[in-house]
């Protein structure tokens, strides 16, 4: 009977790696075989938007910078602030008078 045994013990051992084989087999098999999954779709990308104005970096066709307060006064020949020039000039704080007194252009000295 030890005979036997011998023969039933190589058996289960062969079967064994018989059975670790086909598995390895099997395993890369069905790896070789998956069905390949798309990568996730990527998201567009953001659009392109003009960065904001930097404050006082607009400039009238004088060179003003309206967001700084500043216009063009034809009679001084240069950008002012209608409220400052108001009080140093004595007229009225308002538009229409910042206006009339600048589009009047300042007499020559004669």
């Amino acid at each position: 009977m030890d005979g036997d045994a011998g023969i039933i013990s190589a058996g289960k051992r062969r079967s064994g790696k018989a059975i670790a084989w086909m598995a390895a087999c099997m395993l890369s098999v069905a790896g070789g075989c998956a069905v390949p999954q798309e990568p996730p779709a990527a998201e567009p990308p953001a659009p392109i938007t003009a960065p904001a104005p930097l404050v006082g970096g607009d400039r009238d066709e004088h060179g003003c910078i309206p967001s700084a307060g500043y216009r063009w006064c034809e009679r001084t020949g240069q950008c002012e602030r209608p409220w400052e020039l108001a009080q140093a000039q004595g007229f009225e704080n308002s538009t229409e008078a910042f206006e009339r007194h600048c589009r009047v252009p300042a007499p020559s000295g004669g």
